[in-house]
C-alpha cells in the first residue's frame, strides 16, 4: 500500500524538492501539492494523507491554522512542519493545534525521511536543534503569553488583515458579515494591546504570521 504524503510551501522549488526526497523512499507517494495554508487543507481534506508536511510562514492560512484545521477534519493525518523558524512560542504553539513532527529546512534530506518514518509508526519527532529549544524552555519554566488566549479566527484575521486584505476581502472569503470579521478583528488587538492596523502587521511579522 502507498504512503500518501502532502507537502505545502508557498516556494516551488522546496516543494520540488522535497517530492524528490520522499518519493526516493519505496513505496511513498506525493499525491498533492500546495502553495498556501487553505489549499492545504482542501487537499488534505480530499485525500486523506498520512502525513501532511507544511510549512508554517503560508499565505491565506498560516500553518498553525492550517495545522489545526487539518488535524480537526483529518484525525489520522499526522503534521510535519518543515520551517526555518526555531522559535518556541512558534513550536508551542505548533504542537498545542497537533502537529507532532517539527523539522528545520537547515536539517539534511535524511533527516526529512527520519521524521516521516517516525510519524508513520505514531511517534513524535523534532530535529535536535528544535528539540534543544524544547528543553530549554521546559528547564526555564516556561511561559504564558496573551497570543494563547487568541481563538482560530482571531489568528486568522491578523495574518490576512497584515497581508493587506480588507474586512470586506475577509468577510467574503469566510462568507460572515462585516460585523463578524470587524467583531474579531477588535476581540485579537485588545487581547494583544494593540492600538492600530500598523501594530497588529508588526505583531505578525514577529510571531512569523506573514513574511516581511
Amino acid at each position: 500500500m502507498t504512503i500518501k504524503l502532502i507537502v505545502a510551501d508557498d516556494h516551488s522549488i522546496v516543494r520540488r524538492g522535497l517530492r524528490l526526497v520522499l518519493e526516493a523512499q519505496a513505496g511513498w507517494g506525493v499525491c498533492a501539492e500546495a502553495e498556501n495554508g487553505q489549499r492545504a487543507v482542501d487537499i488534505a481534506v480530499q485525500h486523506q494523507p498520512d502525513v501532511a508536511i507544511l510549512d508554517y510562514s503560508l499565505p491565506l492560512l498560516n500553518g498553525l491554522e492550517a495545522t489545526r484545521q487539518i488535524r480537526r477534519a483529518c484525525p489520522k493525518t499526522e503534521v510535519l512542519i518543515y520551517t526555518m523558524h526555531n522559535n518556541e512560542d512558534v513550536i508551542r504553539d505548533i504542537l498545542h493545534a497537533g502537529a507532532r513532527g517539527y523539522l528545520l529546512k537547515t536539517e539534511d534530506d535524511a533527516e526529512i525521511t527520519r521524521a516521516v518514518h517516525a510519524l508513520l509508526r505514531k511517534q513524535p519527532y523534532f530535529s535536535p536543534q528544535v528539540a534543544q529549544t524544547l528543553l530549554d524552555t521546559f528547564l526555564s519554566g516556561g511561559k504564558t503569553v496573551a497570543s494563547e488566549t487568541l481563538t482560530s479566527r482571531e489568528r486568522e484575521v491578523i495574518q490576512l488583515v497584515a497581508e493587506g486584505h480588507s474586512n470586506r476581502d475577509i468577510a467574503e472569503r469566510w462568507q460572515v458579515s462585516i460585523k463578524t470579521v470587524e467583531t474579531h478583528r477588535t476581540s485579537a488587538m485588545r487581547k494583544l494591546n494593540l492600538r492600530s492596523g500598523v501594530e497588529l502587521a508588526l505583531y505578525a511579522v514577529r510571531n512569523k504570521l506573514i513574511e516581511p
